[in-house]
């Protein structure tokens, strides 16, 4: 039974919650607080929402993702990986569907964990991972041009191409202002870690960004720079009671295939930046619990009007390096985000769009394994067919048919590849192997080595039916074989039907645990008899030589 790392820690370390270690759990959830501030402002507006909404976000499915969750540090809210999707979802469904389709995922999530799901999602291949990632993050470069640009392009694309085409097409309409501010914001973001680690760049960034517009705006210069405030009027800095949208005109079985997308996505996510602060902090993470706290997280986060939330690896990972160490500095973070919205949420009217476009455009780089494009590139063109396939349909367009045909691919070369590792050696009189020679033509000896799965069945059908049908015994040696399945039991009862028509006696030697046990279930030993396997290579070319012996006499 799964349960929350908090109530674990709790109880198997309860000085961790006292003096020094507590202080360090509410330092470490301040600073990520501010590291949040920022970016949740920015990812909420960028998907198509108020501002507000961010902060909401993080501070319900922060303190939910902290509270419930199966790592000790990770860190919860609003990512970049969900701002194309929320968009496309707004746009289709409105803000009623986004809801819904997050409860859903919410929902999608709680079942994933108590299925004991979350190990399965381990196993997506590393180039569909990196693929998909990068993918999001060009994905989301491209949505910021707009803002940091200050092109104000009215009803602009959703779909990738034609976005940029309406970039291009619209260039005369850049805002120098604008890219100014832009740019600015971008060099304090990368330069100000050489200055101070602890303060991040993206909140200097906004801060200065946000106070030289205003100055500028208020002595009548720069006055085109659009603000928050001037797209959007009504911020509110009251905390929302929770609700359940109107479902009388929304098809919620429209809506599943989103929250399917949102699912998904959240609960690679959260693993992935659990499995990284594991890494960093020596752990290790309940995965089934981690999803269990997720889908709690996004069902509380979408009653109150917020987003889909993820565990988020860059405020995980700051939360670990500013001396996190259990789950009340992510509770800590939440806590303060809503101190903050409560006192000075006002005061977001004058941040200026291209900073906050800034912000995301710096993250989305971020996001981009272009690295591990590299190394994978010099591994093996099937891996690397794999992540151009996901990169590119995760552009065009979206992430659940890039892992869906990601994984396709993926399987069916990793099918081709187990199918060329296994091997099929015959072994003739001329052999010397281990202990024993072979001396007699009427002896044939096939060595097998690697799985005997489907994918090898053509290959083993083609090889046995060459086979010498001048000889009286067939040895199948398959002391390297670690896995057989149904389908090569079926081709070995062929060729032993085969065998039987050409007065062939057929001997199985040196079997491993699995193949004997599937061998048995499908009554092989019963048919052939138990005389005939042999769990050493020379006992069964003796019987073998046994049996030629009493042929010739005969």
């Amino acid at each position: 039974m799964t349960k929350p790392k908090l109530f674990t820690v709790i109880k198997e370390h309860p000085e961790e919650f006292k003096g020094k270690h507590l202080l360090n759990d509410v330092v470490a959830g301040l600073i990520v607080a501010i590291v949040a501030l920022p970016l949740s402002i920015a990812l909420a507006i960028s998907s198509g929402v108020s501002p507000e909404i961010g902060l909401i976000t993080a501070i319900i499915a922060g303190f939910f993702i902290s509270f419930l969750g199966g790592s000790r540090v990770q860190i919860g809210g609003p990512t970049a990986a969900f701002v194309v999707i929320i968009c496309g979802i707004i746009a289709q469904y409105g803000i009623d569907g986004l809801i819904i389709s997050t409860i859903l995922a919410g929902i999608f999530l709680i079942i994933f964990g108590v299925l004991g799901l979350g190990d399965v999602i381990k196993f997506i291949p590393f180039p569909i991972t990196v693929g998909f990632t990068t993918g999001i993050g060009v994905t989301l470069f491209s949505t910021q041009l707009n803002d940091f640009l200050g092109m104000n392009i009215e009803g602009i694309s959703s779909e990738f191409l034609e976005k940029w085409a309406a970039y291009l097409s619209n260039l005369s309409k850049i805002n120098v202002h604008a890219l100014i501010i832009g740019v600015v914001a971008i060099l304090i973001i990368v330069f100000w870690g050489k200055i101070n680690k602890k303060i991040p760049g993206s909140l200097v960034a906004l801060i200065v960004t946000t106070a030289a517009v205003y100055l500028l705006q208020k002595n009548g210069m720069w006055t085109d720079v659009s603000t928050i405030g001037s797209k959007y009027a009504n911020i509110s800095g009251k905390f929302p009671m929770p609700h359940i949208p109107d479902l009388t005109n929304i098809k919620i079985s429209a809506l599943v295939e989103p929250a399917i997308t949102i699912a998904i996505l959240a609960g690679i996510e959260s693993l992935l930046s659990a499995v990284v602060a594991d890494g960093m902090t020596g752990d290790k993470h309940d995965s089934n619990q981690e999803l269990i706290a997720q889908g709690v997280a996004n069902i509380a986060s979408a009653l109150f009007g917020g987003l889909p939330a993820t565990g988020a690896i860059a405020r995980t990972a700051a939360n670990i390096k500013n001396g996190g160490r259990t789950p009340v500095a992510g509770m800590v973070h939440a806590v303060t985000l809503l101190i903050i919205m409560l006192v000075a949420m006002p005061l977001a009217k004058m941040i200026p769009m291209t900073t906050l476009a800034a912000i995301l455009i710096v993250t989305s780089i971020n996001m981009c394994e272009f690295k591990e494009f590299a190394l994978i590139f010099k591994t093996t063109k099937s891996d690397f067919s794999v992540l151009i396939l996901t990169f590119l349909l995760t552009v065009i367009f979206d992430l659940v048919v890039a892992i869906e045909f990601g994984m396709v691919l993926a399987m069916f070369l990793f099918i081709k590849r187990m199918s060329d590792v296994f091997e099929i050696n015959t072994v003739s009189k001329e052999s010397e192997t281990d202990t024993y020679k072979y001396i007699s033509d009427e002896i044939m000896v096939y060595e097998f080595a690697g799985p005997m799965f489907f994918g090898a069945s053509t290959r083993f059908m083609e090889i046995m039916k060459d086979m010498n049908l001048e000889s009286d015994v067939l040895i199948l040696r398959m002391k390297n074989v670690p896995m057989i399945d149904g389908t090569l039991v079926d081709s070995l009862k062929k060729t032993i039907d085969y065998c039987r028509k050409n007065d062939i006696t057929v001997l199985y030697a040196e079997l491993n645990e699995q193949p004997y046990k599937v061998l048995q279930k499908f009554g092989c030993e019963e048919r052939l008899g138990k005389e005939k396997f042999f769990d050493t290579m020379s006992g069964a070319y003796a019987y073998a030589e046994s049996l030629v012996k009493k042929k010739k006499k005969a």
